[in-house]
């Protein structure tokens, strides 16, 4: 072998193959070379290495996907949840697996309501029910209680093939559609629900992109406006993003506990008319991030907004059973609704979302979820099942965890005080931590949060320094990105950064999880509060 390109052997496919070889820095596989272990090594010029640089560069043609040719749409979208800090918090775990010294021994990851992975017991019921559905040769096993096994039981009475590995119906189980709207009667007082207008999902997300997809429309003035509160939860900006509609901002009053004021979802839509065509009001009750719960009066104000303006509602309502301020209640856009009378009930196109993943189930990976759609024309009923036909149906597992949760244990059953002791375990446990998280931050000076009346995060306001601003723009980071991206490398804990979540021009934010055990969640703060001291002193 004299070099890339000149083969002994006189092979030309050996030659390229030899120069490719050696380009990815590899001993090249030519027999008549000396092998590791045998006498001899090959020495190649730098003239050679360079030749097999060249001709490996000519055999890689220019790539199909490239950022200029991807979808734009696509390349706009963000999720801050798990945008850059939450990619270096990953590097940082990696570091100090491999012994790499920090001020820290962990990465604590309050960026993500994630319940179990931040330590949260399952629902033992929930768990039995779905274990019994995925393996049903323990439905004759005398460790599984009798309700539990009668759950399980109809479940697989309605999948093909009594297994939970087969397809279901687009729209979901029967059986668990039906036991969703018995779910929402039982909540809202006896307001009647229909299974025909219930569609399962594969959690809340999957529901609420797939109403906005058949909302979206028209081009240029007439193009679709989507209203979402500032501070939103991102999946709303990602999915107006993604299908290149117009994001309307209307902004929460900070100063009020984060509450929704219809003078300004006014001023919000008159501005937008100008370039846009706002047809969809997205409400989060309670609030994410912001952890408000809205009273009866202001639903009332915001159904009238929107049978006045003609505006199709989504109620984003994963956090109904997350409520713990005193005089707080939950109440649902449909029940208030129905309350309105028939010249609001017959006529406001509402959507509203539920999910496995929050309230005190936490089951985030089962991707369960339901929406009840109310009003919709007749027609395009038929299009948004045969819009959720083109991904065949949600997780059949996520659909029966569901079901648990429209359908637990009821008073005199054999599960029922195992499952009201867990339940209100987590849930008074939410509570109290809600509470020390309002009251550690406000003892910060810099530190400002309102009281976290429902939901499982903290969004408290921060005070960041000029000088501190200034450094930022040199990083070319927003101020508050800089000031959650230097909290992880110093304590090696992971929020989020309000702007992410959009916030009022020059205030700052972060976004904080409480779902830590409570000793966890005390050193989190603590942590907290000594960084933002120490922030101050070295940027004032």
């Amino acid at each position: 072998c004299e070099g890339p390109g000149v083969c002994r052997r006189g092979r030309k496919d050996m030659a390229l193959r030899c120069a490719a070889w050696l380009a990815a820095g590899r001993q090249p596989p030519c027999p008549r070379l000396p092998r590791p272990g045998r006498e001899g090594t090959v020495r190649w010029s730098s003239a050679a290495k360079a030749s097999a640089v060249k001709i490996n560069e000519k055999a890689s043609r220019e790539k199909i996907l490239t950022l200029e040719s991807m979808n734009p749409q696509v390349k706009a979208v963000e999720y801050a949840v798990r945008g850059p800090i939450v990619l270096k918090a990953g590097e940082i775990e990696k570091e100090l697996r491999k012994g790499i010294k920090k001020p820290f021994t962990e990465v604590i990851k309050a960026n993500i309501g994630d319940a179990h992975a931040m330590g949260q017991r399952p629902i033992t019921f929930l768990r039995q029910v779905v274990a019994l559905c995925t393996y049903p040769n323990l439905l004759d096993s005398p460790s599984f209680p009798e309700d539990a096994k009668k759950r399980a039981r109809r479940i697989l009475q309605g999948c093909g093939g009594n297994s939970l590995g087969s397809y279901s119906a687009s729209q979901g189980i029967n059986c668990i559609r039906e036991d969703v709207a018995s779910y929402i009667e039982r909540r809202d007082g006896g307001v009647p629900a229909d299974p025909d207008n219930i569609y399962l999902t594969t959690g809340a997300s999957d529901g609420i992109a797939t109403i906005l997809k058949i909302l979206v429309s028209g081009g240029g003035k007439s193009r679709t406006g989507v209203m979402i509160p500032i501070p939103q939860y991102p999946l709303y900006s990602a999915a107006i993003s993604e299908l290149d509609a117009i994001q309307v901002n209307y902004y929460l009053d900070e100063e009020n506990c984060w509450a929704l004021d219809v003078n300004e979802l006014r001023r919000s839509l008159n501005e937008a008319k100008a370039y846009c065509n706002p047809k969809v009001l997205c409400i989060i009750n309670p609030g994410n991030p912001t952890g408000q719960v809205q009273n009866r009066k202001c639903i009332e104000d915001v159904i009238h907004f929107a049978w006045e303006e003609k505006l199709f509602l989504l109620a984003d309502e994963v956090y109904q059973d997350n409520v713990y301020s005193e005089g707080c209640q939950f109440h649902s856009f449909k029940k208030i609704l129905y309350e309105m009378g028939p010249e609001y009930y017959n006529n406001v196109e509402l959507a509203s979302f539920h999910s496995t993943s929050k309230g005190y189930m936490g089951e985030c990976g089962y991707r369960g979820g339901y929406m009840e759609v109310i009003n919709l024309h007749p027609e395009i009923k038929g299009q948004l099942v045969k819009l959720l036909s083109v991904r065949l149906c949600p997780p059949v597992s996520g659909q029966a965890a569901m079901d648990i949760v429209v359908n637990p244990p009821i008073p005199g059953e054999e599960s029922y005080s195992q499952f009201i002791k867990e339940k209100e375990s987590v849930l008074n446990n939410l509570a109290k931590k809600a509470k020390l998280t309002e009251d550690m931050f406000n003892k910060v000076p810099g530190i400002h949060c309102n009281p976290l009346q429902g939901a499982m995060y903290a969004f408290p306001r921060i005070f960041i320094p000029s000088k501190a601003i200034e450094e930022a723009k040199v990083h070319k980071m927003a101020p508050d990105m800089f000031y959650c991206m230097k909290l992880l490398e110093e304590t090696g804990i992971c929020v989020v950064p309000g702007s992410g979540f959009g916030q009022r021009e020059g205030s700052y934010h972060f976004r904080m999880t409480i779902l830590p055990p409570v000793e966890k969640l005390k050193i989190l703060l603590e942590k907290v509060k000594d960084f933002h001291i120490k922030f101050l002193e070295k940027y004032a």
